[in-house]
């Protein structure tokens, strides 16, 4: 599979579960039998961590879908190819971590190894992009 297609595939994916589970937080909101007591701790400990959950799972999911179009469409090298895909890709610990430590208690490790990843990887392909010779005018 070529550089970045696996980035588009995983992001519509993860995409697609995290606005089910987006689907599942409307459910518990407005229509649960104890949605009264849902709204009540909406800001606090798991409900908060639910949305950001939410949140960074889509937002990651599109930043992988837009790392890989830019990465199958721009004469970048394989090298800073392969790793920017692959950053990207592990970037989405970061909000399953969220997810995991919730639900599973799992330590913050996840989170953090998933933000740096997906750092990492947007910034190594914003120099990628500016060390290449694509022209960035239509000059």
């Amino acid at each position: 599979m070529p550089q970045g297609k696996k980035n588009i595939v995983t992001g519509l994916l993860v995409m697609s579960g995290f606005m089910a589970y987006g689907f599942l937080l409307i459910y518990l909101r407005d229509f649960a039998p104890d949605k009264a007591a849902w709204i009540a701790d909406y800001a606090d400990g798991k409900h908060f961590e639910a949305r950001l959950a939410h949140v960074h799972g889509n937002l990651f999911a599109l930043l992988n879908i837009m790392i890989g179009y830019l990465v199958l469409r721009l004469p970048i090298s394989a090298f800073s190819a392969r790793w920017v895909s692959w950053l990207g890709i592990l970037g989405l610990l970061m909000p399953l971590g969220i997810l995991a430590e919730f639900t599973l208690g799992a330590p913050p490790y996840f989170v953090l190894i998933g933000g740096i990843a997906m750092l990492a990887s947007i910034a190594w392909l914003g120099l990628a992009i500016w060390k290449s010779n694509i022209p960035l005018t239509n000059a």
